[in-house]
């Protein structure tokens, strides 16, 4: 027997006297008294915020983001979410088994092949005396963290049922976790098995696959835990059974197998390798969507031979791409030869227009300083004429303007003064011993006798000297 008391309005109310009560909600149920004490203030104990057990009473407060695992009595598990929980056993205990962080589960769950994340699991376990000597624990709840794009696949009987993006806790005994998937894109390269060409030379090949999981339960419904599983198989069958009409030689001639290389049809190997294109990647795609699977992409991207004629075969091939990589860095050679030809030309080219532009633009400032020059001079001498110019028409109107002032002086002292000042000055100017001889009338035929004379006696002088 055990008395219980849920929280009512957000509140824990806990009875305190003894005795019968309503049997609202539908069900009897009773109180008895207890005293008791937990703690010692000496010991520094202090009492749990989450969980309190102490004479058969249990109390349990979760926050959020917290759940609380309990065992009743009787073994049930039940698990209480964001909110409180009493209960007071009389034959019995309530047992918190555990206090779990639903954001922060511990255990990762990994694609093994992909590395994506699927989610994260705990898992909460009670253990139980199986006999004298030995103990075990069992798992009574699964709590899940499946992020977006993600979801589970869960198992009851022969019932498969999915289960979404979430937080999630699975307590019931009968329903398991099937596995956890991702619905986004994924992409792997999966190396095969050998398979034999048309003339028996064994060939193993890496196969790039693309897909996407959009129906979960189709897979698991047939039995397969990953994606890659269920492909994996019918890419196998469906390439053994293409590669088996591929001859050696189309195979070696083909760099990579895959959607991107395209042939012209005149090869006598391109419709093989057309079929390795279309016929492979209609039928994986067919057999995908069984299994709830998009193909997006299939390719081959590596090949490896084997045997005695692959050896050989591969040390031909390699010969004859040796001598076309030989050929091509002669070429290359050659090329870049011409090209620096080419490069030194244009360099002349430009070297010669520099020199070109270079001497038109001295002469051209040799012509436009010439021209200057030209022009200075020519403004020189103008300046220099007018300058003349209006010196003699300014001496002229001033001697114009003496002479009209001295022929209006009408007094005859006021004249004969002026002629004796004229006298003066032209002494002064030409110095007392100077002769002033008249050059008109008959004193200018006596002045040019009295020169001669002059001159002959200064030449006889210089004689006898």
């Amino acid at each position: 027997m055990s008395a219980t008391h849920p929280y009512s309005s957000g509140n824990p109310k806990v009875i305190t006297k003894p005795g019968r009560y309503p049997t609202f909600p539908f069900r009897n149920w009773w109180a008895r008294s207890w005293v008791g004490t937990t703690g010692r203030e000496d010991r520094a104990i202090t009492v749990s915020d989450t969980v309190i057990e102490f004479q058969g009473l249990t109390v349990v407060q979760v926050s959020q983001n917290q759940a609380a695992v309990v065992s009743d009595p009787q073994n049930h598990i039940f698990v209480i979410k964001n909110s409180g929980f009493v209960a007071f056993a009389i034959q019995g205990t309530y047992d918190v088994l555990s206090i779990v962080d639903q954001t922060h589960l511990p255990g990762v769950v990994k694609d093994r092949l992909t590395g994506v994340i699927l989610g994260w699991t705990h898992e909460v376990k009670m253990k139980s005396r199986v006999s004298a000597r030995e103990d075990k624990e069992y798992v009574v709840a699964t709590f899940l963290n499946i992020p977006a794009s993600n979801c589970a696949i869960l198992q009851r009987g022969d019932d498969l049922e999915l289960l979404g993006a979430g937080q999630s806790v699975i307590t019931n005994p009968s329903v398991t976790l099937r596995g956890l998937y991702t619905l986004g894109e994924n992409q792997l390269e999966m190396p095969t098995k050998d398979i034999f060409t048309r003339d028996q030379v064994p060939v193993s090949l890496t196969i790039y696959l693309k897909w996407q999981l959009t129906e979960p339960l189709k897979l698991t419904t047939h039995g397969y835990n990953t994606p890659y599983d269920a492909l994996r198989d019918k890419t196998q069958s469906i390439l053994t059974q293409i590669v088996a009409h591929l001859d050696y030689s189309a195979m070696v001639k083909q760099r990579s197998l895959g959607p991107d290389n395209l042939e012209d049809g005149t090869d006598p190997s391109s419709a093989f390798l057309d079929a390795l294109r279309t016929r492979a990647m209609d039928e994986m795609h067919e057999a995908a969507l069984e299994y709830g699977i998009i193909l997006k992409d299939l390719a081959v991207i590596d090949r490896q031979f084997k045997g005695e004629i692959a050896s050989t075969m591969d040390k031909l091939t390699t010969r004859a791409l040796q001598a076309q990589v030989e050929a091509a860095n002669v070429d290359r050679e050659n090329s870049n030869k011409v090209k620096q030809e080419e490069g030194a030309l244009a360099v002349a080219k430009i070297k010669a227009q520099s020199a070109n532009a270079q001497a038109d633009a001295e002469a051209y400032s040799i012509v436009t300083a010439a021209k200057a020059e030209a022009q200075r001079t020519k403004i020189e001498a103008e300046a220099q004429a007018e300058a003349t110019r209006l010196a003699a028409q300014a001496e002229a109107e001033a001697i114009q303007i003496k002479a009209q002032a001295d022929a209006q002086v009408e007094d005859q002292f006021a004249r004969e003064m002026q002629l004796r000042r004229t006298e003066i000055l032209r002494v002064q100017a030409y110095g007392p011993k100077t002769v002033f001889a008249p050059v008109e009338g008959p004193g200018a035929q006596m002045g040019n006798a009295m020169a001669v004379g002059m001159a002959a006696g200064m030449g006889a002088d210089a004689r006898q000297a």
